[in-house]
């Protein structure tokens, strides 16, 4: 008996990971980006890029850390624009 109770006392003692904040409004102009959606990742290089940008591709490693006016563009493994939004 004492055993199960050091056990679920143990159990209660595990963090966990933060949630992310919700993104309920665009707070870093990804919709004026949103045309880019389809096309190939080269289409970055003939826009202007102005402030903090992400490009996101499959396997890489990105830090969890949310900032509301960071853009990210998320590339797929065949290079075309998958999605953009904030964080």
């Amino acid at each position: 008996m004492k055993r199960m109770i050091a056990l679920i006392a143990l159990a209660g003692c595990t963090a966990a990971d933060p949630p992310l904040p919700p993104q309920l409004e665009d707070t870093c102009g990804a919709t004026a980006f949103a045309a880019l959606i389809g096309q190939n990742a080269t289409a970055l290089e003939r826009v202007l890029l102005l402030g903090p940008v992400r490009v996101i591709r499959p396997g890489d490693a990105v830090t969890m850390d949310f900032r509301p006016d960071r853009v990210n563009f998320k590339i797929d493994d065949n290079e075309t624009i998958q999605a953009i939004d904030c964080g």
